[in-house]
């Protein structure tokens, strides 16, 4: 997608003019060269020192010079560099570096990073702008969903009444044939419900992506990226599911956040950047 380079966009940054003695240079996304710096953020090491640009070409990295032994990937860092991103990208596009990258200095970012892949990383950008990452997640109610498995399966109902008044020690094959039949059973609601979710959203988004469920109690759990002009659209109708839903699971929206799901590296080799 193509957009004027005439454009300067803000982006949630911070400047600076400080240098550290040991240190090194912080990376958190690729974005367009026009996009301008603001300054009230902070960087991953919770100092005022700064977010700068690092341009080459049409695409430039965002970055903050951070103490070379500084370590990362604690909470306080990774929540930092999220919110960061994800504040980017609902100003302008930007690919995301999921976890972030270290390099020794400001002329290795532009030879190691933003010279081999710059035309690359510049077709990315285009594409994603004027888009952003929602997602959505529906998360069940247990004793709800409980309820509704023993209403929909009569033979799990039934087991479940036999050996409800019996000693667990006599019971423990049945139990375990109990636990392995209710879980069977939210496996395949998640999945009626995830395709629920995809039906309905799928015609706002440009691109759908059903991430894997990381709770037990997690029934849809899908990744769109969303032109953010239909924003309240999606808005409107994650509220409709939610509704819809209400007995059941607690539906909520994220978003807009960095495209962490719809960025592909475009080289094999490249992975080490993500």
């Amino acid at each position: 997608m193509a957009k004027s380079t005439a454009r300067k966009e803000k982006v949630d940054s911070m400047t600076s003019a400080s240098k550290k003695q040991n240190g090194a240079i912080y990376i958190y996304g690729i974005v367009p060269a026009d996009v301008e710096v603001s300054p009230d953020a902070r960087g991953v090491d919770g100092t005022d020192d700064g977010i700068t640009l690092v341009e080459h070409g049409e695409i430039a990295a965002l970055v903050s010079e951070i103490d070379a032994d500084l370590t990362l990937g604690t909470p306080d860092s990774l929540m930092a560099h999220e919110e960061f991103l994800d504040a980017t990208a609902a100003e302008v596009p930007v690919l995301p570096l999921r976890f972030g990258a270290v390099m020794t200095t400001r002329e290795a970012v532009v030879d190691e990073l933003l010279t081999p892949y710059h035309d690359q990383f510049h077709a990315a950008l285009e594409e994603l702008d004027g888009h952003a990452q929602f997602v959505v997640r529906g998360r069940y109610a247990e004793q709800p969903m409980l309820f509704a498995i023993l209403e929909e399966n009569p033979e799990v109902a039934q087991l479940a009444d036999e050996i409800r008044d019996l000693p667990e020690e006599t019971t423990r094959n049945e139990r375990i044939q109990l636990g392995e039949l209710i879980n069977q059973a939210v496996a395949a609601r998640r999945e009626a419900d995830t395709e629920s979710f995809v039906e309905t959203l799928e015609p706002l988004s440009v691109h759908v992506s059903v991430r894997e469920p990381t709770h037990e109690r997690d029934a849809a759990y899908v990744a769109l990226l969303v032109d953010l002009d239909r924003q309240s659209e999606l808005e409107k109708a994650v509220k409709d599911l939610a509704e819809q839903n209400a007995d059941l699971m607690e539906v909520t929206l994220r978003g807009p956040m960095a495209s962490y799901d719809f960025v592909m590296t475009a080289r094999q080799d490249t992975e080490r950047w993500d």
